[in-house]
C-alpha cells in the first residue's frame, strides 16, 4: 500500500512539474484515430509581417508617425516606447486584428514581437489592451497635425523624382458610430449616426496621401477649398512642374477651388456636376438626338457633347460635358464639370473622370479589408489617430504590392487576398543564443514569391 501511495505521490510531482496536454479526439481518418492538443510554442501564423517589417524599414511609415508624439511618461517605469506600441498596433491592424482587444491576446506571438523590436521569446511581452488604448488617447491635436504631415512626406519621397502628373482623387466614405462618441452625426443617406472620414489618393498610383476624419455630414465647399489648397501648395513646395489634377464626384465641385485653381499654373479640376434645367436646356439637341435614335432602331445609345457653361456664382466659365444614354431602362443623363478644353469630350469623360472608380477600391481595402471603421473610442482625437494607424498599415501593404510583389499574381490583388495569401503563413520561431530562426513550411502557395521578396531585401541590404 505503501509503495502505491508513494507512487503515486510520485506520479503527481510530475504532472505538476510536467503538466499533460488536453487531448481532443477528431474524426479518424482511414481508421486511424487522429488527436488534437494545443502543446505547441512559439507558432506564428502571420509570419508575412517579416516581409511587411522589411518594408517599414525601408520607407519608416512607422517611425515617422511615432517620431511625431512626445512621450512625457517617466522614463524609469515606461517598459513599451511609444514607437513599439504603433508598430504592434500597425502590424497587427495589417495582419487582419482590427481592435485593441486582440493586443491581450497576440502580446506573446512572436512574429509581432520581432516587428515591434522584441526578442520572440525572451522578449517581454507586448502592450495589452489597456496600455494600448491610453496610446491612442495620448495624442495631441497639434501631434496628429503633425502625423498628418507625415504620411504626406512618406507619399513625396515614395517618387523618385518629380512626376508629370498626380490626380488628387478625393472622395467621403461612412464610418458607423458605435456609441456616444464625439462629433457623430446622424446621416439621411446611411440612416444612421456616423463619421464621414475624407480619403484623398494619387488617382495615377493608389498611394495613399491621407485620411481625415470628419463628422457624419457630406464635406462643405469651404472645407473641401481649405483642405485641397493646403495640400495643392504643399505638393507644390516639392513639385514645382507636376501638372495636379482634383478629381471627384458632384459635391466636390466647388466654386472657391475653381475660381482659385484658375489663377494657378498646371493646376486643374475635373468632378461631377449636378443637373439643373439650364444644363438640360444646353443639352437639348443631344438628349433629344439620343432618344430619338434609340426608338427608331432600339439599340442602347450613348451621345457625349461638350458647351461652356457659367453659374451664377462662378467667377469662370467652365467646360461641362454631357452624357447621355437611352436604353431600355430610359434616359440617363450625367454631366461633369471641368476646366481642361485640350482633351477629347469622350476621353475626357471615360478615361479621365471615370477612372475615378478605382478611388471606390482603394477605400475598400482601406475600410472593408484593414477595418478602418473600428472608431470605438469616445474622444474624437483618438478616433482620428486610429485612422492614422489603419493608414499606416494601407501604406505599408500598397508598398509591399506594387515595389516588392510587382510582376506577381498578387501586384493588382485586393489587401484581403494579400492578408490570407502572404501574411498568413505558418511560421516556427527559435531563438538561439547567436541567432534567430525562422521556419517556414516546406511547401506552401506563396512560396516562390516570398523567395522573390527575401531576395529583392537582401539585395536591399547589401
Amino acid at each position: 500500500m505503501s509503495k502505491i501511495t508513494k507512487k503515486s505521490e510520485s506520479s503527481n510531482v510530475n504532472s505538476a512539474i510536467f503538466p499533460q496536454p488536453t487531448l481532443f479526439p477528431l474524426s479518424s481518418v482511414n481508421k486511424k484515430p487522429v488527436e488534437i492538443s494545443f502543446t505547441s510554442e512559439e507558432i506564428s501564423i502571420d509570419g508575412g509581417l517579416l516581409i511587411l517589417n522589411e518594408v517599414e524599414k525601408n520607407i519608416g511609415v512607422i517611425k515617422a508617425l511615432a517620431s511625431c508624439i512626445k512621450d512625457e511618461r517617466h522614463q524609469s517605469y515606461v517598459e513599451h516606447s511609444i514607437e513599439s506600441m504603433i508598430c504592434q498596433r500597425v502590424f497587427q491592424i495589417a495582419a487582419g486584428y482590427e481592435d485593441t482587444n486582440d493586443c491581450d491576446t497576440l502580446k506573446q506571438d512572436a512574429i509581432i514581437k520581432m516587428c515591434a523590436g522584441q526578442l520572440p521569446v525572451t522578449g517581454k511581452p507586448l502592450a495589452s489592451q489597456p496600455t494600448m488604448c491610453r496610446m491612442e488617447n495620448k495624442p495631441t491635436r497639434k501631434e496628429l497635425y503633425d502625423i498628418a504631415y507625415a504620411l504626406f512626406d512618406i507619399f513625396i519621397k515614395s517618387y523618385s523624382e518629380e512626376p508629370l502628373v498626380i490626380i488628387l482623387d478625393c472622395d467621403d466614405t461612412d464610418s458607423v458610430a458605435y456609441g456616444q462618441q464625439q462629433e457623430i452625426v446622424f446621416n439621411d443617406y446611411y440612416g444612421d449616426y456616423c463619421f464621414m472620414p475624407l480619403h484623398i489618393y494619387d488617382g495615377m498610383t493608389g498611394k495613399l496621401i491621407t485620411t481625415i476624419l470628419k463628422p457624419g455630414r457630406r464635406s462643405k465647399n469651404i472645407n473641401v477649398y481649405g483642405i485641397l489648397r493646403r495640400l495643392i501648395l504643399e505638393i507644390r513646395k516639392s513639385w514645382k512642374n507636376t501638372r495636379i489634377i482634383v478629381r471627384g464626384d458632384s459635391h466636390f465641385c466647388c466654386k472657391d477651388l475653381m475660381d482659385w485653381s484658375s489663377s494657378q499654373e498646371k493646376v486643374h479640376h475635373i468632378s461631377g456636376l449636378t443637373g439643373n434645367p439650364v444644363l438640360h436646356k444646353l443639352a437639348e439637341v443631344t438628349i433629344k438626338s439620343a432618344k430619338r435614335e434609340y426608338a427608331q432602331y432600339g439599340r442602347a445609345v450613348r451621345r457625349y457633347h461638350s458647351f461652356e457653361y457659367q453659374a451664377g456664382s462662378w467667377g469662370n466659365s467652365q467646360r461641362v460635358i454631357v452624357k447621355v444614354e437611352a436604353n431600355s431602362m430610359g434616359t440617363n443623363i450625367r454631366y461633369i464639370v471641368t476646366d481642361m478644353r485640350d482633351y477629347r469630350t469622350q476621353d475626357l469623360y471615360e478615361k479621365g473622370y471615370c477612372a475615378r472608380g478605382n478611388m471606390e477600391l482603394r477605400i475598400k481595402d482601406h475600410k472593408l479589408f484593414l477595418q478602418s471603421d473600428r472608431m470605438s473610442c469616445n474622444s474624437f482625437l483618438a478616433n482620428q489617430f486610429r485612422l492614422f494607424l489603419h493608414s499606416a498599415a494601407y501604406v505599408l501593404i500598397h508598398t509591399l504590392q506594387k515595389e516588392v510583389l510587382r510582376g506577381t499574381e498578387y501586384a493588382n490583388a485586393t489587401m484581403k487576398n494579400i492578408q490570407l495569401k502572404i501574411i498568413k503563413v505558418a511560421a516556427r520561431v527559435t531563438e538561439m543564443k547567436t541567432k534567430i530562426r525562422i521556419e517556414l513550411p516546406a511547401d506552401f502557395p506563396s512560396k516562390s514569391v516570398f523567395e522573390k521578396s527575401l531576395r529583392i531585401f537582401k539585395t536591399l541590404r547589401c
